[in-house]
């Protein structure tokens, strides 16, 4: 690696999530980081702003700071980085001698050198592996109060979290994770046995226990969000160097299975709930979580997944599986990674070319979305109906369209926002449904999935106890023409793959432009709503990759002479 020329911020971070264009809703380009000094005409956007706000200096402190700990720890591997470790870490003291940040959110838990102290963990990890890298190897000691005082910070937060009844919280997989591995690299350092297992890894709040309450039994992560689903899980991984696999819980197994399920066979993670919908550091992250989970077992089921997102990152982190050799104390595990087409948030239905996901689960928490019921579907490439993500959360407007039922590939009454709702699903040998009942006061929806030779044929039906104004969205990230025809509206959804609809319903649809996904509001996609204005109505699509014959005689539904039972139409 190039020897760095720059040097890291000399001030505190702020929050991350305010690194966002106020007027487009786009994260702001990633410009300067190496040079440590806020470039002086402000960072660009995609569309042509240039920003300079103290919010928006602060947040690209904190980018600028984890790039510098992401590089630091990239040297380490190769016994450099020493002088910048022994100077950041007089930086650090010098920047945290006054205690918590003043200017945090009141909402937050104060950090120290950021607003957040999740931030402070997230950026000490990094640090704390490249001491422990070096130790031994150059003269650290310079870096053991800053470690020391990142163990006591990450204790104290730790603790908070627990007084506060939130153990559960994703921000403790972190603190748990810096308290690990700041100890560790502090006891090398010292040349002394590393005494904080049990207070870190397997004790009453260490990370196994924070792993069985923040997570399932099918794996997922209780927030039911890609990403922060991966935050905790690399938290983890990250957690464990030293550690055998074998003395692992098989949780973290089930966790890295609840990945693999959803990635389509092309790599594609989707997005469901809070986080990025498309991401270059979220690439990265990606990249490190598959480099780990390899290294904890054989069959993880996510190549397609570091092979999209190194495409993503580009080729200078090709290789980065390499640093994390050894990372474990024993052998991977050998035993085939589950992943489930149904668990307690998804079912994945997968025919013909097509990765069909339906949401189905608890909200998620402040990190949930309006999305109960949504269909999103991809292809191996193709988002032709992905979840749309999240935008930084900095800005309010586009951050609460993202939340809304609007933005999402479901039903919508009356113009409304629905209650937080959980559906009940029921399976068949090859189909899901889900039924959600009182999401809107006296309104029952159900939505059934089917698969079938090569193609997918998606019902819902929605029922009112009074006169409402019943809508089914579908909310595409690709071209979408729109052609009405006797009997049957076809749609055909133009991606790196093309896909055929065929719908039937006593509606017509009415497209309109619209935000596409988050990664940019101002990309416009054409949106198609069906209303109905009633107490019922019901919606039939086929899908399928290659066109197919599809008619409708009353209740039954026949592609390309196979028949379907759609029933209440």
């Amino acid at each position: 690696m190039a020897a760095l020329t720059g040097h890291p911020p000399t001030e505190r971070g702020g929050w991350w999530h305010e690194y966002v264009c106020p007027a487009h809703g786009v994260e702001l380009e990633h410009v300067g980081f190496e040079t440590g000094e806020f470039p002086a005409d402000g960072v660009p956007c995609a569309h042509g702003c240039r920003v300079d706000t103290e919010a928006v200096r602060g947040a690209w402190r904190v980018l600028a700071h984890h790039w510098w700990a992401r590089r630091i720890r990239l040297l380490s591997y190769d016994g450099g980085g020493a002088e910048l470790l022994t100077s950041y870490a007089r930086l650090y003291l010098e920047l945290t001698k006054a205690g918590e940040h003043e200017q945090a959110q009141g909402w937050m838990q104060r950090g120290r050198l950021f607003h957040q102290a999740l931030t402070d963990a997230v950026w000490g990890v990094p640090i704390s592996h490249a001491i422990a890298n070096l130790a031994g190897r150059a003269d650290l000691a310079e870096t053991l109060p800053m470690l020391d005082d990142m163990v006591a910070g990450a204790r104290r937060a730790r603790d908070a979290m627990v007084a506060q009844d939130k153990f559960s919280s994703n921000y403790t997989a972190w603190f748990n994770a810096l308290g690990t591995t700041a100890s560790q690299a502090a006891a090398a350092v010292r040349g002394e046995d590393w005494d904080g297992e049990k207070e870190w890894l397997t004790g009453e709040h260490g990370q196994f226990a924070h792993l069985y309450v923040s997570t399932g039994d099918d794996g997922w992560e209780w927030e039911a969000s890609t990403y922060y689903h991966g935050f905790v899980l690399r938290a983890y991984l990250l957690s464990l160097r030293g550690f055998d696999p074998a003395q692992v819980p098989d949780r973290l197994e089930a966790m890295i299975g609840a990945l693999a399920g959803i990635a389509t066979d092309g790599g594609i993670l989707p997005a469901l709930h809070d986080g990025p919908y498309r991401r270059v550091p979220l690439a990265l992250e990606w990249l490190e979580i598959v480099a780990l989970a390899r290294q904890f077992t054989t069959n993880h089921g996510l190549d397609a997944v570091a092979d999209r997102a190194l495409a993503e990152v580009g080729p200078s982190y090709d290789g980065l599986e390499d640093r994390f050799t050894g990372w474990f104390a024993g052998p991977p595990r050998t035993g085939l990674v589950q992943s489930p087409a149904l668990t307690g948030c998804y079912a994945v239905i997968r025919t013909g070319g097509i990765h069909a996901i339906l949401d189905h689960g608890p909200h998620g928490g402040s990190h949930g979305h309006h999305d109960k019921l949504a269909l999103y579907l991809y292809g191996a490439t193709t988002p032709w109906q992905p979840d749309p993500g999240q935008v930084p959360y900095g800005h309010a407007q586009w951050r609460r369209h993202y939340k809304s039922v609007a933005a999402h590939p479901t039903i919508r009454i009356d113009g409304l926002e629905p209650a937080e709702a959980t559906g009940v699903v029921r399976t068949g040998t090859s189909s899901v449904t889900a039924e959600v009942n009182e999401w809107y006061p006296g309104v029952r929806a159900v939505r059934h999935i089917e698969s079938g030779d090569g193609y997918l044929v998606d019902v819902v039906r929605v029922t009112a106890d009074r006169e409402r104004e019943i809508v089914l969205q579908f909310r595409p990230d690709v071209d979408l023409d729109v052609q009405l025809g006797p009997g049957v509206v076809r749609t055909t959804w133009t991606g790196d793959e093309v896909l055929h609809g065929y719908h039937f319903a006593d509606a017509v649809p009415v497209t309109r432009p619209g935000p596409g996904p988050a990664d940019d509001p101002q990309r416009t996609r054409i949106a198609l709503d069906w209303t109905v204005v009633g107490t019922d109505a019901t919606f039939c699509s086929v899908y399928s990759t290659t066109p197919v014959d599809v008619e409708v005689t009353g209740d039954v539904i026949t592609v390309d002479g196979h028949e379907h039972r759609i029933g209440g139409r």
